[in-house]
């Protein structure tokens, strides 16, 4: 798996193509490279014009609460640091945040929003693989926010109903690119945070699978911007996974096509390697 990553890896910095270019792009395809960008503000305010445009716009409510949850995740990192208090008392970090109760109630409008649309889809039609998967994406961003970035022990139901949703897609459309992602990042997650005695509650999970897929879905045919997501769940992946000289590459590749992401240019300007040649 390494070597073929590392393969693609040479090729991208090799190129004169950029990962996702932004030709032609549409106002919720750039609010997506906002979101890669770190601009987290921006992002969500772009978002939010594309779905007023169109309630029904489920692509629109994903992006706007993502870059909703990394907004707060970032305020609250930063509140953490400059307490010296890195995730042990996030109380703290909550109560110095001045707009991170402001972006919240943002979040769960958007999400409720956004599920009663796509589960409106889902009764016109049951076998609509991208409702499925937004509906999927959508609660899961809950759970992320909830479990991953606020401590908080909550979101059940939103879970299961995530999972069935994406596998439902991915019965319907095995080769679907971002539900593979989400999907295997359910695997991994389980299996690496949750402990032993308790995945089975969560249905189990698959830490290797759970690599092997995402870093299967940097390969795919896929549009610009859904590689760039795969790419970005793989870093994430491959920093957890301790795998620093292929994280390194792999930000090194996002940081040409995202130069302003502040996460990817703290990330290089902390750890050094040799250019790729």
């Amino acid at each position: 798996m390494v070597s073929a990553f590392r393969l693609m890896v040479i090729v991208v910095l090799a190129g004169s193509m950029p990962l996702a270019t932004s030709v032609s792009a549409s106002p919720l395809d750039e609010a997506q490279r906002l979101f890669y960008s770190g601009e987290y503000d921006a992002a969500a305010a772009l978002a939010l014009i594309e779905r007023l445009a169109d309630g029904s716009n489920l692509a629109a409510s994903e992006v706007r609460t993502s870059a909703l949850h990394f907004a707060i995740r970032r305020a609250l990192s930063s509140a953490d640091t400059a307490r010296g208090k890195r995730r042990d008392k996030p109380d703290h970090a909550w109560k110095a945040c001045t707009r991170c109760q402001e972006w919240l109630s943002e979040f769960l409008t958007e999400l409720d929003l956004g599920r009663a649309a796509a589960r409106a889809r889902l009764v016109r039609t049951p076998t609509d693989a991208e409702a499925l998967f937004f509906l999927g994406k959508l609660n899961l961003n809950y759970v992320w926010l909830q479990l991953g970035t606020l401590g908080r022990r909550t979101g059940w139901s939103e879970y299961w109903e995530a999972r069935r949703s994406l596998d439902a897609a991915l019965a319907l459309e095995p080769a679907f690119v971002r539900a593979r992602v989400a999907r295997a990042l359910i695997d991994y997650i389980v299996d690496t945070r949750v402990p032993r005695g308790f995945r089975w509650l969560l249905g189990g999970g698959d830490r290797t699978r759970g690599l092997q897929t995402v870093h299967d879905a940097t390969l795919a045919t896929a549009p610009p911007l859904v590689q760039a997501e795969a790419m970005f769940a793989l870093w994430d992946l491959q920093v957890r996974e301790r795998h620093l000289t292929d994280a390194i590459e792999t930000a090194r590749v996002l940081a040409r096509e995202f130069p302003a992401n502040r996460e990817l240019g703290k990330f290089l300007s902390t750890r050094e390697l040799p250019s790729s040649r």
